[in-house]
């Protein structure tokens, strides 16, 4: 069965990924910045999230030395090839679907 497409949630956790890791509250962050606020995802939604694409093979743990002080260990994620993968097909998937509408609103016009 195709993992696309990917659910909104997915697709902005993975592009908040594809720059470089992230931990939880970095990703929260990302997410909302890049949506322009439209997105914004509760810590429960997003660890749900997390815990399905680590077992999926799209996103790994790595070790990152940062507690920001306050003494808490961070855990942080970032894509494996398989998530690049998966990224991509679905970056590709939306990308056709706009120049779609766009064709058709031109020709419509």
């Amino acid at each position: 069965m195709s993992p696309l497409p990917l659910t909104e949630t997915s697709f902005f956790i993975l592009l908040s990924l594809a720059v470089e890791p992230r931990h939880g509250y970095a990703i929260i962050k990302e997410v909302e910045s890049m949506s322009r606020g439209r997105v914004v995802l509760a810590t429960g939604t997003l660890y749900t999230a997390l815990r399905r694409m680590l077992e999926d093979g799209w996103i790994e743990r790595v070790e990152e030395d940062a507690s920001d002080g306050d003494g808490r260990e961070r855990k942080f994620y970032r894509l494996t090839e398989e998530g690049r993968r998966i990224f991509r097909l679905e970056a590709e998937r939306l990308k056709n679907l706009a120049q779609l509408s766009a064709l058709h609103v031109l020709s419509a016009g």
